[in-house]
């Protein structure tokens, strides 16, 4: 039986950099990209840009884009165009440490696609099936993914 942390060699990894620029900003690094998360002005941030779980379902906006194309071109489906809206419900008394429960991430996400395609229903709904299959942040949502932290001191 394979070991669970080996990589196969078909496993892409990837990784980013951040640092901290105040107690809510973080600037990070991605290729030959920066960008910042920060929390809004009403939760003691400074807005210089999405937070982190806003982050999050953009990240999965943007993945259901990337394979939702890629998914209609293999079915032969003419898709002209995908918008996307998302919704997420958390409780953030436990991230704030008010409370053990409910868990700090979110609860809930509902995800709606318009789809601009001749494609009948039942076509479409093949492929929002694959689709939700075959999406990588899709699935990171809906299955445990082991995250190990480490902390080093200077």
């Amino acid at each position: 039986m394979a070991e669970t942390d080996a990589k196969s060699e078909h496993t892409v990894s990837y990784s980013i950099s951040a640092e901290s620029k105040t107690a809510t900003h973080t600037v990070i690094e991605a290729r030959d990209f920066e960008f910042s998360v920060d929390e809004p002005t009403n939760v003691g941030g400074t807005n210089a840009g999405p937070n982190p779980v806003e982050y999050m379902l953009g990240a999965l906006a943007g993945c259901l884009n990337v394979v939702g194309h890629t998914v209609a071109e293999e079915m032969d489906i003419t898709v002209r165009n995908i918008a996307v809206s998302i919704e997420g419900d958390l409780d953030p008394r436990k991230f704030m440490g008010r409370a053990e429960e409910p868990r700090a991430g979110y609860q809930d996400v509902r995800v709606d696609l318009t789809v601009d395609s001749p494609a009948d229903e039942a076509t479409l709904a093949d492929w929002l099936e694959t689709v939700e299959a075959r999406c990588p942040v899709s699935d990171n949502f809906q299955n445990p993914t082991p995250v190990s932290l480490s902390v080093t001191s200077d």
